[in-house]
């Protein structure tokens, strides 16, 4: 992440499945406080490699609103950030 770049450094927090067959992984700031939002077809993930951390822009966040979500947010991603480089494929 370069210095003059406005993208955030978020860690995988949550990983699901939707009714649509869709994987939804939710990448969270060191904070919890914002998250960013993605989903792969299923089909696709082989192809689209899912890592510990991503580099995203700040428009592209949400704001987690509930105290115990961002914890949970906060926590988890400290894990994370702790044992795995954010290149590294979970």
């Amino acid at each position: 992440m370069s210095p003059e770049s406005d993208d955030v450094r978020v860690w995988l927090v949550e990983r699901g499945y939707n009714n649509r067959n869709l994987i939804v992984l939710k990448y969270a700031t060191p904070e919890g406080d914002r998250f960013f939002r993605k989903e792969l077809a299923s089909q696709v993930v082989d192809m689209d490699t899912v890592t510990a951390a991503k580099d995203v822009s700040e428009d592209d966040l949400e704001p987690v609103d509930e105290t115990a979500v961002q914890n949970r947010y906060a926590d988890e991603a400290a894990r994370m950030a702790a044992e795995r480089d954010p290149d590294d494929t979970v």
